[in-house]
């Protein structure tokens, strides 16, 4: 039976994917985006499909009237540390008082809500691999404070609503994903590196590029994403790929995929960057049969192709 779902942050990275796989599936969606991040062009693959409706629309204020649904899952925010330290408070509001609201939406309908958190809540961690049970080590007033707080504040919120009043709740942790729809200006490190090579610019490494950091494609990460939604799970649940390459690792195999043999330039390791990030996904592999099938070569080829396509579309509708 087709379930009805509402998605928000629908017109961004995660949102969108999530969209086109429920649909996929045959069940309804309502996505909702206030587009300060997001892009219409992501959903542009949705355009005429009866199962999905879009309203533009801040879950940090009162929502319209949208009916009932089966589940809500939370990715309205900005995600990546240019566009949160650009729109700190907007940032915050969508962690607290927008997670407040659909958890209240979701308590009166029955709905269950699944939150997309963050490995952003580790921090710099003292603990490697990180297992959701570490509590992390985040500063909270950094420069990169208003992201991981919201999305820590947004955790502590939604199991309070589940254990206050039993809503229905899952919390995903999502690692660094990767895949077709990364903005090629958002600042995170694959699309930064892809959009370097293919323009024969210098990758821009901070520090010294020993740090590390783990990369699930997006196809991986929406698939772990759906078996937490139907599961009876409530996490949190890290959801992302337990390969560990650091940032010169990377730059090697962005130049592989791109057939682009730029040079590397360096640059000072910005404040509160964590040294290593990596999940343990014992959870998501004994709960819910769930691992990443992708390899970064593979993944990057993928989503290397996808940025030349979207070069084209962006350079034939700038001349329309």
């Amino acid at each position: 039976m087709a379930r009805r779902h509402l998605v928000t942050g629908a017109a961004g990275f995660l949102g969108s994917h999530l969209c086109e796989s429920l649909t996929a599936r045959g069940d309804e969606v309502v996505g909702i985006d206030n587009l300060i991040t997001g892009h219409l062009r992501n959903l542009e693959g949705l355009d005429g499909c009866e199962r999905f409706d879009f309203v533009e629309a801040d879950v940090a204020e009162p929502l319209p009237a949208l009916g009932s649904f089966d589940s809500i899952l939370h990715f309205a925010s900005p995600a990546s540390p240019p566009r949160y330290v650009a729109h700190p408070l907007e940032t915050l509001r969508a962690g607290s008082v927008g997670t407040d609201h659909l958890l209240e939406l979701a308590t009166r309908g029955a709905a269950r809500f699944l939150l997309a958190s963050t490995s952003e809540v580790y921090g710099d961690p003292a603990v490697h691999p990180q297992v959701e049970t570490y509590w992390g080590n985040v500063n909270p007033n950094g420069v990169r404070s208003m992201y991981d707080e919201a999305k820590r504040f947004a955790e502590a919120m939604t199991f309070a609503y589940h254990r206050s009043l039993g809503t229905d709740v899952a919390v995903v942790r999502v690692f660094n994903t990767y895949g077709p729809r990364l903005d090629p200006d958002d600042g995170r490190v694959v699309s930064t590196f892809i959009r370097q090579a293919l323009a024969g610019e210098p990758l821009t490494v901070f520090g010294d590029g020993s740090q590390t950091r783990s990369f699930c494609y997006v196809d991986d990460e929406i698939r772990g994403i759906l078996a937490l939604l139907d599961s009876d799970l409530t996490g949190p649940v890290n959801i992302g790929n337990p390969n560990e390459f650091t940032m010169l690792e990377l730059a090697d195999e962005v130049r592989l995929a791109t057939g682009m043999d730029v040079a590397v330039r360096y640059e000072p390791l910005p404040q509160d960057d964590p040294r290593k990030r990596l999940p343990d996904i014992t959870i998501a592999r004994r709960e819910l049969g769930w691992e990443p099938t992708v390899q970064l070569r593979e993944g990057l080829r993928r989503t290397t192709s996808w940025f030349r396509g979207l070069d084209d579309r962006l350079s034939a509708a700038a001349t329309q």
